[in-house]
């Protein structure tokens, strides 16, 4: 009487390891992989802007060797200063 409870108790114990396993796997295949998932967009980079005194002096430097001419340094400092 004892082989035969035993052998059904692990007849039940191993049928609800498979039951497990098999609804574990379905649950998995219905799932989104990882990899599926959207990813999120790079932030874009942005330069830390450049100080107001330094880039007015660049544009000096310009206008001094003849890249710019009046007008253009004109334009190019009052950009800078946002007026």
């Amino acid at each position: 009487m004892g082989f035969r409870r035993r052998t059904r108790r692990r007849a039940l114990i191993a049928g609800a390891a498979v039951a497990h396993h098999r609804d574990r796997v379905v649950a998995e295949e219905q799932q989104p992989a990882y990899e599926e998932a959207p990813q999120p967009a790079e932030p874009e980079y942005a330069p830390p802007a450049a100080d107001p005194a330094d880039e007015i002096e660049h544009y000096a430097k310009l206008h001094e060797s003849g890249a710019l001419s009046d007008e253009e340094f004109a334009a190019a400092k009052a950009k800078v200063l946002g007026q």
